[in-house]
């Protein structure tokens, strides 16, 4: 068993690698422990803003073995999405990196089945499901728990040779396998540039972040008129955030990635703050025909466009 368990983790690795994943790791199946009290504090500490989802399924959130029935394994997969070009107007609003090109959602999602088709293919009748930020898992426990890497000050999953710039995703299956050791070392040492860097002061403290602060929620989670307190403050944002990633010195190892669908509208790189400011449901539509940018809505984006312009005259 423990050299059938060895033999499936290497060929589901080596596929993983081919599909075009940047890490990919396998934990056991099981509660995860230290997680519960961290969860339910910032819960109830209403860190988690409108996000009302948040409070649902948390014993699901916990175990993964209450999504799929006798789950054996987590195998946890990240996707590079860093870019090799950035927008070229520094003063034009911003837009987080992981949005320039197809929604990962559905990128990532392909890849997935094409996994999972793989393990039947190879191994036999395997039952399991996958899952992309839309369903009660904490990616970032599961993939320090898969060794992939730790968590940083900013509650960023980071790699020591890649950074933190990967889409993080993951199977859960009926299979036991071989697991790999946790990431135990955290490498943050005494940095706190990300703390520092947050213009709104959303990380509370080292791992602790305010989703009612941090400029990612209030550009795309929010769903009512942004607080006047944060005027100014927002740092030329209009769709998610990338501060406290930028700032981190893991990421001086980030390489652009090789995925075509991430691969940026060229339209959306080269406009000027003032197509921005005069943008219409039109162009945007255009330019974000399979962005995940589209979840804002194009009221959503304007919204946060308009509130920008103290800072973008």
């Amino acid at each position: 068993m423990l050299n059938n368990a060895y033999r499936y983790s290497k060929l589901i690795k080596d596929e993983a690698l081919r599909l075009g994943f940047m890490h990919c790791g396998i934990a056991k199946a099981e509660f995860l422990e230290d997680e519960a009290p961290k969860l339910e504090k910032w819960l109830q500490d209403k860190h988690h803003g409108q996000m009302a989802y948040m409070e649902n399924h948390f014993d699901k959130r916990l175990d993964p073995r209450l999504l799929v029935d006798d789950s054996k394994s987590v195998i946890s997969l990240s996707l590079n999405y860093f870019p090799e070009q950035k927008q070229t107007d520094s003063n034009a609003p911003k837009i987080s990196k992981y949005a320039y090109g197809s929604d990962y959602h559905e990128v990532i999602k392909e890849k997935l089945f094409q996994l999972l088709n793989f393990i039947r293919e190879e191994i036999g009748e395997v039952a399991g499901r996958a899952f992309v930020d839309s369903a009660p898992v904490l990616d970032r426990a599961w993939a320090k728990r898969a060794g992939i890497g730790w968590i940083g000050k900013n509650s960023n999953l980071i790699n020591k040779k890649s950074g933190s710039f990967f889409f993080l995703a993951e199977l859960i299956i009926d299979l036991e396998l071989q697991y790999d050791q946790p990431f135990q070392t955290n490498h943050c040492g005494t940095c706190t540039k990300c703390i520092d860097a947050c213009p709104t002061e959303a990380i509370l403290s080292p791992f602790v972040i305010d989703a009612n602060k941090c400029i990612s929620y209030l550009t795309i989670e929010l769903r009512e008129e942004i607080d006047q307190s944060f005027k100014d403050k927002m740092d030329n944002w209009m769709f998610g955030c990338d501060v406290c990633q930028d700032v981190c010195p893991w990421n001086r190892f980030s390489t652009p990635h090789s995925e075509p669908k991430f691969e940026a509208n060229k339209q959306l790189l080269t406009m000027k703050k003032e197509e921005w400011l005069d943008i219409t449901e039109d162009v945007f539509k255009t330019i974000f025909k399979n962005s995940a940018v589209k979840r804002t809505k194009f009221k959503g984006l304007t919204r946060n466009i308009d509130f920008l312009k103290n800072e973008l005259l």
